[in-house]
């Protein structure tokens, strides 16, 4: 695993010494060495790497990575350039291209949105290949929710878009009047003609950061 070595780790410091961290590295270790996981271990912090605590204005919660050859790369709905644009990516982009305009592109690589302060976060890190939730209870959620207990108690205004049942159950975590809370179904086939579609998640995180003196998230994805 690339250690976390900006702004985060003064934060999630304390983490890496509990028994529960120790028990969660011993696994992860063990399926690295025994079985394929993903994402790649350089990548597994690539979310916290990409976007330093103190950058951060806007959070997207996802659930484990994607668990088929090539996809995960460290940061939740992205994937590397040249692989196929998975389902939920794919809404994701539909409701940007109805919110905001913006063009639908040909890969589904986000670095765009995690540079400019967007952070794409996981609640489980790792995944064995091809078997979803295979790492959940293992000990990540519990070093996730420091990262989101941190953010919450961060003194400036942070926008949390909480896609699906999962993501929504942090937001009890969330009791800080200065941010904001965008709450809709999750954008997988399954759910996104719930509520997903319409909710405008992009426009109203750009008018919230706008509002409060920041400048808006270009949301347009590039085709490569």
């Amino acid at each position: 695993m690339a250690m976390i070595q900006n702004d985060w780790l003064d934060a999630l410091k304390p983490e890496f010494v509990k028994p529960y961290y120790k028990k969660l590295f011993q696994f992860v270790s063990e399926e690295y060495n025994t079985r394929q996981v993903f994402p790649p271990s350089d990548d597994i912090f690539n979310a916290f790497h990409f976007t330093p605590l103190s950058q951060v204005k806007v959070v997207i919660i996802g659930q484990d990575p994607y668990h088929d050859v090539g996809q995960a790369h460290g940061l939740c709905f992205s994937v590397k350039p040249g692989v196929e644009i998975p389902p939920s990516l794919v809404n994701i982009y539909k409701e940007l291209e109805d919110d905001l305009g913006c063009y639908i592109p040909n890969n589904g690589y986000l670095t765009k949105w995690a540079k400019q302060g967007v952070l794409m976060l996981n609640t489980v890190l790792t995944v064995r290949a091809h078997m979803a939730n295979s790492h959940r209870g293992k000990g990540w959620e519990e070093f996730t929710d420091a990262a989101i207990r941190a953010l919450n108690e961060q003194d400036r205004p942070i926008v949390f878009i909480l896609w699906g049942k999962p993501a929504q159950m942090k937001e009890s975590m969330l009791n800080n009047p200065k941010h904001l809370i965008l709450k809709a179904p999750h954008p997988s086939p399954l759910s996104a003609y719930r509520g997903f579609f319409g909710s405008k998640p992009f426009s109203k995180t750009n008018q919230f950061l706008k509002q409060n003196g920041y400048d808006p998230i270009d949301w347009q994805i590039e085709n490569i």
